[in-house]
């Protein structure tokens, strides 16, 4: 149930098993929050997420050999204030950092990207499967050793704030906006406690480059679900499940027998589709959240005038301050839409000449926080000015780029909520918190992904969270798997 890239990558692994497969999808158009259409003539627009990081760790995109071209996003940072580049090679990005910083805050930042880059290939160790005591402890057993810090050290510094982190490590405040901002993307602000590895976790993009496939995001999802049809499965468009019995799922069309359901959307619609008497407890103890984020999608007659070329590779990190990020998640915190938003950019037209016509452009701009539920006004009254205030930023540090925008396409929270099925516009389906992450998500009596005999759980909803990952889908084919060699013994 699902065909977003979690619900695919499951749906692939048990049908190159053998397993005979259906995926049931409401929608018109695979991928959910991984796809990409035709929002005008000649401009490929992503709906959802564009630039991929966590998949490309993962190795499913190679072992299930999709047809599928990523591009280097390398480098795969940038920001204006310092102009200072973060490039995969860690020796071009000390280099960048020493010019605009000072030779203390670069020779500094290689330690830290050593460091924890060494932390976080144990913590994707512990994504990669099942949040069982024994596995998560086996796979982040001796993350961070290498410093030589004793291990409550290390807790300490694991559960500090991202800010705390970066106060303790770098002068300059250009670089610890960049770091902030960049770690701030799964939501939480990084003045919270235990958000450190959210800073810590982008040291990983020195070892392998996120990437944009060729075609936009949903590249990926057609991709599987091509992958899919040739392992003799099938997806149903527009076949959205309004009950989950135990013989299998009902749709407004017809009903579909199955020994086994994989439900590949939010938990709440998962346990309310079913009936499960957990419902009650989930909805009051979840924290969905508030929603996230809008979303400005662009068709321009020009991209911004930066100083270099390679920089439209990067996710440009278009924050000013630490305190801007502070008054904006303040702000969210009260029901306001940000005064001065801090917005990140995205240029890919710039290398992949399939997501525009000649001679124009389709840029992205993500704008952080932004409640789904405000306090005074509508979204409906206000969605065009929000849009404007994201394009403003970017002409800030490129001045006459608003005057190149032709369309927009501004993506509220609500609009992402009734779009892509994201309740209350969370892109994460639940908030990336320490306390509903590993074995704590989405529910620790939930999180081993069963939710009765014969219903599981992926998605962003579960372990290892959201993002483009494909690792919860993995996941629980291989328990499905298991557990139907386990019947059978």
């Amino acid at each position: 149930m699902g065909a977003g890239h979690n619900g695919l990558v499951a749906a692939c692994y048990l049908a190159r098993a053998g397993v005979q497969v259906t995926v049931l999808e409401r929608d018109t158009v695979v991928g959910g929050a991984v796809s990409t259409v035709e929002r005008w003539p000649g401009y490929r627009v992503d709906r959802g997420s564009s630039a991929h990081v966590m998949i490309r760790h993962t190795g499913i995109v190679e072992d299930l050999a999709l047809d599928l071209t990523y591009q280097d996003l390398d480098p795969w940072g940038w920001t204006p204030y310092g102009d200072i580049t973060f490039h995969v090679d860690l020796d071009r990005t000390c280099t960048s950092i020493e010019s605009a910083c000072g030779t203390r805050d670069a020779d500094a930042y290689r330690v830290f990207a050593l460091d924890w880059g060494q932390r976080n290939s144990k913590v994707f160790d512990a994504f990669q499967g099942a949040p069982t005591p024994g596995r998560l402890g086996k796979a982040i057993w001796g993350a961070g050793r290498g410093t030589g810090l004793p291990g409550i050290e290390l807790a300490r510094q694991f559960l500090t704030s991202a800010d705390s982190l970066l106060d303790s490590l770098f002068d300059d405040e250009r670089l610890k906006t960049a770091l902030a901002w960049m770690g701030s993307q799964s939501g939480p602000p990084t003045h919270e406690p235990a958000t450190a590895d959210l800073v810590g976790w982008n040291t990983v993009m020195h070892r392998l480059a996120p990437g944009h496939p060729v075609g936009g995001s949903g590249a990926l999802s057609e991709a599987l679900r091509q992958r899919l049809e040739s392992y003799g499965g099938r997806v149903l468009l527009g076949h959205g499940a309004t009950r989950i019995e135990r013989t299998g799922v009902r749709t407004a069309e017809e009903f579909h027998p199955a020994d086994v359901v994989v439900g590949a959307c939010h938990v709440l619609t998962i346990l309310e589709l079913a009936g499960d008497p957990r419902l009650e407890r989930a909805r009051r103890t979840v924290r969905v959240g508030n929603g996230i984020g809008i979303v400005v999608r662009l068709a321009t007659r020009a991209l911004p005038a930066y100083p270099r070329p390679e920089t439209y590779r990067s996710l440009q990190l278009l924050a000013h301050s630490r305190e801007q990020l502070r008054l904006a998640f303040g702000q969210y915190g009260a029901g306001l839409v940000p005064e001065d938003p801090p917005a990140l950019a995205m240029t890919f037209s710039a290398f992949d000449d399939t997501l525009a016509p000649p001679g124009r452009h389709n840029v992205t701009v993500w704008g952080q926080w932004h409640p789904y539920a405000l306090k005074h006004e509508r979204w409906e009254d206000i969605r065009e000015r929000e849009g404007e205030k994201l394009v403003a930023a970017v002409d800030r540090v490129a001045p006459g780029f608003a005057g190149s925008v032709e369309h927009m396409h501004v993506q509220t929270p609500v609009d992402l909520e009734r779009e892509l099925g994201l309740l209350n516009g969370q892109v994460m389906h639940l908030e990336m918190g320490l306390d509903q992450m590993f074995a704590w998500r989405p529910l620790p009596e939930l999180a081993g992904h069963r939710i009765s005999d014969g219903l599981y759980l992926c998605g962003a909803s579960t372990h290892p969270g959201g993002g483009v990952f494909g690792a919860s889908g993995r996941t629980v084919a291989q328990l499905v798997l298991k557990d139907r060699r386990r019947r059978r013994g």
